[in-house]
């Protein structure tokens, strides 16, 4: 396992390092974008490729997409690489 998939930060680290607030995520997982890791306590866990999903979905969402748009584009990615792989 790479350390970029290791699911070792919290929600706050990940606000710190994105700048995204901490609601915006769980709103992001409430829309199922993103589905971090939890510990036995419930605590969320994110690697670094999460946090890459997280700029992104931010970023897409800036530029006028909807959850449903964003949610639809990375099934059908992770479809096709799946494919090509």
């Amino acid at each position: 396992m790479s350390f970029m998939d290791k699911q070792v930060m919290h929600i706050g680290m990940v606000s710190e390092l994105t700048g995204i607030s901490e609601r915006r995520i769980r709103y992001y997982e409430i829309r199922k974008l993103i589905c971090p890791k939890r510990t036995m306590g419930g605590t969320r866990k994110y690697s670094f490729r999460d946090i890459e999903k997280l700029v992104e979905i931010s970023e897409q969402m800036e530029t006028g997409w909807m959850t449903a748009e964003i949610r639809h584009s990375a099934k059908k990615h992770r479809t096709g690489s799946a494919a090509n792989g």
